[in-house]
């Protein structure tokens, strides 16, 4: 076990509007899924959160609305906070941007680049409005979005395809405050001179080789592209003010929103420090320090985002702490993260979550109508870790019926009533345990360090799932002993069988305790076991063990001794009835509809005619095709051609260059890691100076959208 500090983060949500769904697989129940696995091997973890409440996306729903956006931030901010801790999302701390201390830092950590040199000031032409007299920063300006052509792209992002935007790249830009075409007029503004720093980070980039292949395609598209120089300042009256000490004029002009927000997590953990009465503990998870024994210690720094997020997270806020270690080298020296696991987007039954039609399952809205730990579970099992994955109704109540109840709670509902009725409520005594007896009890570190292992490496859906392999080897386990008989034949090997079962029950008590918290609180009562550990930060010199709570290790050997007297047993899962699903499929088309009614956009290719099928052909017209699948590990612009993307494809066997004409449909970083059906055989053929070799195929969908076909197979597999 590491004993190296860690800090893990989860993405500013705005305080602009509720959570969905698909916020909450992006970055809060992932982060809180491997946190408390950390917790339970005992690290020094801290984990901190907090309402993003700058930006010119809050005074826009101020204006909305007809208030403030101090009103806004404080009624979100709760909102928020509620919906968070109602999924159980175990935060050390949730602060906000709003507070003192939040100001304080952000504008202590400018000023000391600004005063070292690390900031360019520079006069040049904005965007303004001239019927509202503003500049208008970068939410202020919607247009067509240059890489997928969706006409309501934001100044500073597209939310159809996640590219990262300036209000210079929109096409048929327009003021989102009166509609007024915007005019060009000079002011002046502190930049971050990200194109000085590209070597920098780059080099540091090119140490993270085991990161998401999503990331790190994403990021290493910027940089072949070539880092700009970015503002960190705008010409707004909502937000931290430029610090009146800084060289220039600072009046009406306050920090970039991605300059401040990042700095929340540093904030937040200053606020979470002095809560612990020690006001420089912040430090230990932030700097490189010397402990107790002298030794140096470099914390760990992990972000847990959503994929429209990379750049900042991956590039900025780096670039932001290396030029505050730059300014001040006399101090000790932040660290940068140690690893940045973004999740792809979740899809709501086939289709893009939408707030503005209305086709999103609010957090609140869902922990009324299903138990907490069924809906963590139906999002553990389904995360969009390396590609968008799909929500639906459906699945959840299958996964729910068919894991947790049938295979879960039917193994521990089978071993505790069998203590209960033959066994007088109690851990009967192992004697001449059996090869299978054995074997199950075998099974118990192997889970472990399976289990583990994913968590390691931030395969959480992989986690949750071979947690649960453990209750179907339980299952199959009481099948092959089949106590309901040797009751009556042979009353050691039943309990025997009862003892190895319930050791079993322990151990998933543990291994599941991250995704269904509350119900392995439930189990562990019902097997009269102690508290687990629940808590990072342990106190200096203290080793996880000392506690006396349960940790990860105990999973991995029999925790019950013989004549321990159980708890009382109870239903540990319920079934989802297909009248709930109902409702809830019901309320969403209501809700679409109603959106749709009162002018928010129709559900997606609504109302378009189905292309006509192809003319006929005969089997042998098809089997000439090759078909094979092919992971695409690098993806670029055609550096001749508009709307050619040039691909690396991971064949299996080979890697081939692949040219497809879709630069207008899709962003390069967005197809990097996916795995797609190629035609193999095409004969080669150059187009503008490159040789393509072989085909991707696509899905045209109703209204134009281009969709690559995706695969789980294996580089190189056959497609039949």
């Amino acid at each position: 076990m590491s004993r190296t500090p860690l800090l893990v983060t989860s993405a500013l949500p705005y305080a602009n509007g509720p959570l969905h769904l698909g916020h909450l697989a992006g970055a809060y129940l992932p982060a809180d899924l491997y946190v408390r696995y950390q917790r339970l091997k005992g690290r020094d973890v801290v984990y901190v959160c907090g309402s993003d409440e700058h930006g010119a996306a809050i005074t826009l729903r101020a204006r909305k609305e007809g208030t403030t956006p101090q009103a806004i931030v404080d009624r979100y901010h709760e909102e928020l906070k509620r919906a968070l801790e109602g999924f159980g999302i175990s935060f050390d701390a949730y602060g906000r941007t709003s507070s003192d201390i939040h100001r304080e830092t952000s504008q202590d950590m400018f000023l000391a680049v600004e005063k070292a040199g690390g900031l360019r000031k520079k006069t040049s032409t904005q965007l303004f409005d001239p019927e509202a007299g503003l500049f208008l920063a970068d939410r202020y300006v919607t247009g067509t979005c240059p890489v997928c052509g969706y006409e309501a792209a934001y100044g500073d992002q597209c939310e159809n395809c996640g590219s990262a935007l300036s209000p210079d790249d929109l096409i048929e830009p327009r003021s989102t405050l009166t509609g007024a075409t915007p005019e060009r007029r000079e002011t002046t503004h502190w930049y971050l001179p990200l194109g000085e720093m590209q070597p920098d980070l780059q080099a540091w980039i090119d140490t993270k080789s085991d990161w998401k292949p999503n990331v790190l395609g994403q990021v290493r598209s910027w940089l072949q592209d070539g880092l700009q120089d970015r503002a960190m300042t705008r010409d707004l009256d909502w937000g931290v003010p430029v610090p009146p000490e800084a060289e220039g004029e600072t009046d009406g002009k306050v920090l970039y929103v991605w300059f401040d927000a990042p700095i929340g997590y540093v904030s937040i953990t200053r606020e979470w420090a002095e809560a612990q009465g020690d006001p420089d503990l912040w430090r230990r998870y932030w700097q490189v320090h010397e402990d107790e024994a002298g030794e140096t210690v470099t914390p760990e720094l992990m972000h847990f985002i959503g994929k429209d997020n990379i750049v900042f997270h991956c590039l900025i806020f780096p670039a932001i702490l290396m030029a505050q270690n730059a300014a001040r080298p006399e101090l000790p020296q932040f660290v940068l993260p140690a690893n940045v696991p973004a999740n792809e987007f979740l899809n709501l039954e086939g289709q893009k979550l939408s707030t503005s039609r209305g086709w999103a399952v609010w957090a609140e809205e869902a922990l009324e109508a299903f138990p907490l730990d069924l809906l963590r579970y139906g999002l553990a099992v389904n995360l969009p870790e390396t590609k968008d994955a799909d929500f639906s109704w459906g699945e959840f109540q299958a996964r729910v019926n068919g894991e947790l109840a049938d295979v879960v709670g039917n193994f521990v509902n089978r071993a505790l009533t069998f203590a209960a009725r033959f066994c007088d409520g109690e851990v009967p005594a192992l004697a001449s345990p059996s090869e299978k007896d054995r074997a199950m009890l075998d099974a118990l570190p192997l889970a472990s360090e399976k289990v583990g292992a994913a968590y390691e490496k931030v395969r959480l859906r992989d986690a949750t799932q071979e947690a649960v392999g453990l209750a179907r080897l339980g299952n199959q386990y009481l099948q092959e002993t089949e106590p309901w008989k040797t009751r009556k034949t042979d009353e050691q090997a039943m309990r025997n069988t009862v003892h190895v079962a319930l050791q079993v029950c322990a151990s998933l008590s543990i291994l599941l305790d991250p995704v269904v918290p509350d119900s392995m609180a439930r189990l562990r009562a019902m097997l009269n076991l102690g508290a687990i550990r629940a808590s990072g930060a342990p106190e200096a010199g203290a080793t996880p063990e000392a506690s006396g709570a349960l940790g990860w290790e105990d999973a991995a050997r029999p925790v019950l001794e013989a004549g321990h007297a159980l708890g009382e047993s109870d239903i540990l899962f319920r079934k989802i009835e297909d009248e709930e699903i109902e409702a809830q499929r019901q309320l969403l088309a209501d809700r679409s509809a109603s959106a749709s009614a009162s002018g928010g956009d129709a559900p997606e290719a609504e109302g378009e005619p189905y292309a006509p099928l192809g003319a006929e052909i005969v089997f042998d017209q098809f089997t000439p095709l090759d078909m094979r699948v092919g992971k695409i590990i690098a993806a670029e612009p055609h550096p001749k051609a508009d709307k050619l993307l040039r691909f690396d494809v991971d064949m299996g066997f080979e890697t081939r260059q692949i040219l497809s004409g879709v630069r207008e449909h899709l962003a390069p970083e967005a197809m990097i890691g996916l795995s797609v059906v190629v035609v193999a055989n095409l004969a080669p053929r150059t187009i503008r100076g490159l040789e393509s070799q072989g085909m991707i195929l696509f899905a045209e969908n109703r209204d134009g959208a281009l969709v690559p076909v995706s695969t789980e197979g294996e580089p190189g597999a056959i497609v039949k």
